[in-house]
């Protein structure tokens, strides 16, 4: 269930509500990995307390447990509610260490495939000749600089043989 933006001012403290108020839209985007982590565990810890009160009402209510705490601040009528605000921006911190962690990894992964076109690209190049050749010696043949493509020893012949095979059937048609 989504709460609006108005109802979780009215449920929550002021310090509470700057801890969630950093997991909304625009402020999410201003922290770093390290910045999400640490608010995820701040945003734990109130939803684990949260929990703790809500189970502890439940108990009282159902009369299977003694009040505890003389008298709670104002903000804590409703604690059910409350913990429904603070897994829902425990939701959207997660969701977006995801997304850094999924853009990370995309940009990693991109790196190491543009490394291995880089060196698939280089073997298919001859090297420079070896610089240990000396003048006066003759003519020297210069090896040839355009790519080495090798055919398989099968494919060679494979068209003209498909082409006599054709011309054959013909041929026995008629």
């Amino acid at each position: 269930m989504s709460v609006s933006y108005k109802f979780e001012r009215s449920l929550l403290s002021h310090e509470e509500h700057e801890v969630v108020r950093l997991t909304h839209h625009p402020a999410i985007y201003e922290h770093d990995a390290d910045g999400l982590k640490a608010l995820r565990v701040r945003v734990r810890e109130l939803r684990s307390k949260e929990r703790t009160l809500t189970r502890q009402k439940q108990r009282e209510r159902r009369g299977k447990a003694e009040p505890r705490g003389g008298s709670f601040p104002g903000t804590v009528d409703r604690p059910l509610h409350r913990k429904q605000v603070f897994a829902a921006a425990l939701k959207r911190v997660n969701k977006e260490l995801g997304r850094i962690e999924k853009l990370a990894a995309r940009t990693a992964q991109m790196e190491a495939a543009w490394r291995a076109l880089a060196l698939h690209r280089a073997a298919q190049f001859a090297p420079y000749p070896p610089a240990g050749d000396t003048a006066h010696d003759g003519m020297q043949s210069l090896p040839s600089r355009r790519r080495q493509t090798s055919v398989a020893r099968e494919k060679i012949g494979r068209v003209s043989q498909a082409t006599k095979i054709a011309q054959a059937t013909r041929d026995s048609r008629s």
